[in-house]
């Protein structure tokens, strides 16, 4: 009977894989078929299309106690436990979400009987055990966690449940100490036979530290299928056997780290698709499903939107016109967030106020006190370049206050008086020039020089104390008189033409 539903399933299962067809068969926008996935939106999963990494490697050590046995290592009549120890190293690839295989291979020992076979023995009738083996094994891994968790859960997933079970064949060497201290060994199982099949089954709790690393807590439970496992039984010991066909099995507790292995941020196995469906459908569900106004956001939260905001920094607080550009109602350059003078411009240093003018005769006096330390060249009217930064406030105050001013070029009394006030004159006169290169109007400054006439300190003085009457003085005109006053009061001298010789004519001899 069994033979006949083993045929007629493998001959049905035979059409079924030839005409089996993948689900990229629509991908070419053709509507859905009864082979296809039932999406016209399909494509071919590739290494390429992978969003989750499914390989990790995984180590740990741990220790085993033989629990069915003729010989144990829980309390076997000494009420001690005889601890072995273990290692294992595994290579696991993720099948789906929730399943995946491992191939883990073992290594260990077991301590069993009525003491450590690595002391000696307390009487002549007791008996201790010890075993090493290797085991090859393959497990599938069920992922709990990922099948018991409610989509509603939000919570991080830093924890998960597995379950693992799976076969493989085991080698091992049992020795059997006796009380006269005499060590033996009484079994040995070769790998790859028949006779050294074993299954082992259990569960995990894994914590997953970041990215790449997990660290898992094990317990298996590991049915060697063999009743000579423990060394002992009833041909090797009279004190301690059972029944032949009674399998001697274990408990292993382990410790391991896994390395998750790929380049992407997340592995298959911390992902649970069906949580991301519901989380995008809660998405959706709470979605204001008004028009979209704002794409690109509001990243200044002025009201207007990034789409066609024309001043995306617009401080915090600021009035904006319909491009998202902060109101400047005076057009003085300060917006009005931070104009004390919203209707009337002023410069940016006065807060976007207008700067009170000072009066036109303490302007002259500011002017006068800027032009005091400016240089010439000896006996020249040419202003050396150290005196730029006294012309350079001069003009400034001058363009901030407006009015008209005569500049008074002086000389001490010593010298030629009349060499003297032909210098002062050109000198004044070099004063208003290098003004008016400052961006001064032509119209606003005149020229004189006086000389030597208002000199007031004595010609046998010092050249220092003399410097006091070597000076340029301004003043204020009144609108009324300044047409009566020159541009400046001296005339250019004439260039004068050169002359060409004419050569002597030889004399005849």
């Amino acid at each position: 009977m069994k033979l006949s539903l083993a045929i007629v399933a493998f001959a049905l299962a035979i059409p079924s894989a030839s005409y089996a067809q993948d689900s990229t068969a629509v991908s070419n926008g053709e509507y859905p078929n009864t082979f296809s996935s039932g999406s016209a939106n399909v494509t071919p999963f590739t290494n390429q299309s992978k969003r989750f990494n499914d390989w990790s490697i995984s180590a740990g050590v741990g220790v085993p106690l033989i629990q069915s046995g003729d010989l144990t290592s829980i309390k076997n009549g000494n009420g001690k436990n005889l601890f072995g120890y273990s290692a294992y190293v595994s290579i696991d690839k993720a099948i789906t979400h929730a399943f995946g295989i491992n191939l883990q291979y073992d290594r260990g020992e077991t301590r069993q009987g009525w003491f450590n076979t690595k002391n000696a023995a307390p009487d002549a009738s007791a008996v201790g055990a010890r075993t090493q083996y290797d085991a090859i094994s393959i497990l599938g891994d069920i992922n709990f966690s990922n099948l018991l968790r409610r989509v509603d859960n939000h919570s991080p997933y830093r924890w998960a449940l597995h379950g693992y079970a799976g076969i493989g064949t085991i080698a091992y060497r049992a020795y059997q100490k006796d009380g006269n201290n005499r060590q033996s060994l009484v079994t040995e199982i070769k790998p790859f036979q028949l006779g050294s099949m074993f299954m082992q089954a259990g569960t995990g709790l894994k914590f997953k530290v970041n990215r790449r690393i997990d660290i898992e807590g094990r317990l298996m439970y590991v049915v060697t299928g063999d009743d000579e496992f423990d060394g002992g039984g009833d041909k090797y010991s009279a004190i301690n056997k059972r029944e032949e066909q009674v399998s001697d099995n274990f408990f292993n507790a382990t410790l391991g780290v896994s390395f998750k292995l790929g380049k992407h941020e997340s592995h298959l196995m911390w992902h649970d698709p069906l949580q991301e469906i519901y989380y995008k459908l809660d998405v959706l569900a709470n979605k204001n499903q008004d028009v979209e106004v704002c794409k690109k956001g509001d990243a200044d939260n002025d009201g207007v939107c990034d789409d066609w905001d024309r001043q995306l920094d617009t401080p915090a607080g600021a009035r904006v016109d319909g491009a998202g550009v902060a109101l400047d109602t005076d057009l003085d350059g300060v917006i009005d967030l931070y104009d004390k003078c919203v209707t009337v411009p002023g410069p940016v240093e006065n807060n976007g106020c207008p700067i009170a003018k000072k009066d036109n005769k303490e302007t002259a006096v500011e002017v006068e006190r800027a032009l005091k330390d400016i240089y010439f060249n000896f006996n020249k009217a040419t202003i050396r370049p150290e005196s730029n930064e006294k012309l350079d406030l001069a003009a400034s105050i001058i363009k901030e206050n407006g009015g008209n001013y005569l500049l008074t070029g002086h000389t001490d009394i010593k010298g030629n008086a009349a060499y003297n006030l032909r210098l002062s004159k050109e000198r004044a006169a070099a004063a208003v020039g290098a003004l008016e290169s400052r961006g001064i109007n032509q119209n606003v400054l005149k020229s004189r020089g006086v000389g030597s006439a208002e000199a007031v300190i004595p010609a046998s003085a010092s050249d220092a104390e003399r410097m006091a009457d070597r000076k340029v003085t301004v003043r204020f005109i009144e609108t009324s008189e300044w047409d009566a006053i020159k541009k400046k009061d001296y005339e250019d001298a004439p260039v004068k033409k050169a002359v060409k010789k004419v050569p002597a004519k030889k004399k005849k001899k």
